[in-house]
């Protein structure tokens, strides 16, 4: 009796160890799951992309003063459009001859999909040429209203050719539309906005005297775009984007004088890009 006593005592403990090791399981056991679920990935995503653009511009007016000539005027009302380039055997002449442009981000929050993007577009304005201007002011020191034939062979010319060349420093905000059950194609709805300097390449004939040509800082531009990027293979991108601009120029050169302008520019913009992680690995 004293030994199936004693029996029984040593089971029920048995029992209790078992019982305690089996809730000390099912406790931990959660933890120790969520800790070998924990991944770390790069905090942050780069990416870079190349392309080429179509402009439309609105009508402008171009005011002129030369002081040493005691000219100071105005051309109203100017129509103005792009030069493509990429439309002209695209594959035949260097990639930086047509209207191009190129991205380079960060998105510093991928969870939020906020990003800072370096946004440069090398588009080219030219005046039409043939076209009949007002021309209001003073020219040569005697006052003016009247119209002119503005045409390279009536000694005018205005190219912002090499590039009126807007450079923007942009905030970029990102929302994911779809993504593939593999994760290996997304397609991502974006909204830039932002503010820079613009670079233009001024060369010019007023009156039948030739500028100086050359690049400079010539003013300020702000723009915002939206688009949309499909992103496959993780990696590689199409990014389709609708920009509108607005641009202020000034002190351009003109023949003894300066310029200045201001004016709006629509955009579409076609890109291919690279995207990549970056930044300090964490835990997600």
């Amino acid at each position: 009796m004293v030994e199936s006593g004693i029996r029984v005592i040593l089971q029920k403990k048995e029992t209790m160890k078992m019982w305690r090791l089996l809730i000390m399981l099912m406790v931990i056991t959660p933890f120790i799951a969520g800790a070998q679920q924990k991944t770390k990935e790069r905090k942050g995503e780069f990416y870079f992309s190349w392309g080429y653009n179509k402009e439309w511009y609105t009508h402008s007016d171009v005011k002129v003063n030369q002081p040493s000539l005691n000219s100071n005027y105005t051309l109203k009302n100017v129509i103005s459009h792009d030069h493509p380039g990429w439309d002209e055997g695209l594959l035949s002449i260097p990639l930086s001859i047509p209207q191009y442009n190129y991205r380079l981000g960060y998105f510093f929050n991928k969870k939020k999909g906020l990003a800072f993007e370096i946004n440069f577009d090398h588009t080219k304005h030219l005046i039409k040429d043939g076209q009949f201007v007002k021309i209001a002011g003073t020219l040569n020191g005697r006052q003016v209203d009247s119209t002119i034939n503005f045409s390279e062979g009536n000694g005018f010319y205005y190219y912002l050719n090499n590039g009126a060349n807007f450079l923007l420093l942009n905030i970029v905000k990102r929302w994911h539309w779809h993504e593939s059950r593999n994760g290996k194609f997304t397609l991502d709805a974006l909204g830039k906005a932002g503010i820079g300097p613009v670079i233009p390449h001024v060369q010019n004939s007023l009156f039948g005297n030739a500028n100086d040509p050359g690049f400079q800082i010539g003013g300020w531009n702000m723009g915002v775009e939206a688009g949309l990027r499909a992103t496959f293979a993780k990696h590689v991108y199409l990014e389709f984007s609708n920009k509108v601009d607005y641009a202020r120029y000034s002190n351009l050169k003109v023949y003894q004088g300066k310029a200045s302008q201001a004016f709006g520019t629509y955009e579409l913009i076609l890109s291919l890009g690279y995207t990549w992680q970056g930044g300090k690995k964490v835990e997600n």
